[in-house]
């Protein structure tokens, strides 16, 4: 018999840093936990495991004929535009009875990314804020944080300003800086990251260099992360129920 559950996919970057992976594995529980009709796995592009595909030849293996990849990525990027198409892809090319849907990444910039964002920071008054992202060469994806920070400003009413952990600048020092040389006195970091690890960690180094004086944690399993993966897994099958 079949199996009546569908089969959500979640894939992240996947670090070194263990954290990361505890803090995917607590937003598979979160979105598991929201649909018990759901079969909800975390896996990774990289460093952790297991890896997508991995989890596809399980899922196969085990009866289930669909599957939704949901990519943990905030920004379209290059793992977001050929590195989870092609697990879709493996999975065909080894012959997986298993038809995968692909979902659009969590970003760009949503009411409920950025009640997410707000969320995680900490309590306090700020007049002004940094965004900090792990940082990409990709100028459309950039474009796509600074949506965020417009938006993060906008909804608070205090200038809020974007920076980089690597690949672009400014730094989160540097954001800092400029925020206090206009006339800030609190500035805070909001952080553009789904989980913790080396990135997230440099950039609140470079943030409290610079006198910032409250660091927001990575998104995690916010509650507006779950609505999101629910969000993208219902568009995906409405895509797949147009195409057919």
């Amino acid at each position: 018999m079949r199996p009546a559950r569908l089969a959500v996919v979640l894939v992240a970057h996947g670090s070194k840093d263990p954290r990361a992976a505890i803090s995917t594995r607590a937003l598979a529980e979160a979105v598991a936990g929201a649909h018990p009709e759901w079969e909800v796995h975390e896996s990774y592009l990289d460093h952790a495991g297991p890896r997508p595909l991995d989890v596809l030849a399980w899922l196969s293996a085990a009866g289930h004929r669909r599957a939704v990849l949901v990519p943990l990525l905030l920004t379209a990027a290059y793992h977001g535009r050929v590195d989870v198409p092609a697990v879709a892809t493996a999975a065909r090319t080894a012959g997986l009875r298993i038809d995968v849907e692909i979902a659009d990444i969590l970003g760009p910039v949503s009411t409920p990314l950025v009640d997410g964002l707000i969320r995680r920071l900490p309590e306090g008054d700020f007049d002004a804020l940094v965004l900090a992202a792990a940082g990409t060469r990709n100028a459309a994806a950039r474009a796509t944080v600074a949506d965020a920070a417009a938006a993060l400003g906008r909804r608070l009413g205090v200038p809020c300003e974007v920076a980089y952990a690597s690949a672009a600048p400014p730094t989160a020092a540097v954001a800092v800086s400029a925020l206090r040389a206009a006339g800030a006195s609190r500035v805070g970091m909001a952080a553009y990251f789904l989980a913790p690890g080396l990135l997230y960690d440099v950039a609140v180094e470079s943030a409290l260099s610079a006198g910032a004086v409250a660091i927001a944690p990575p998104l995690g399993d916010a509650p507006e992360l779950v609505r999101l993966v629910t969000a993208r897994v219902g568009s995906a099958l409405s895509r797949r129920l147009v195409a057919a």
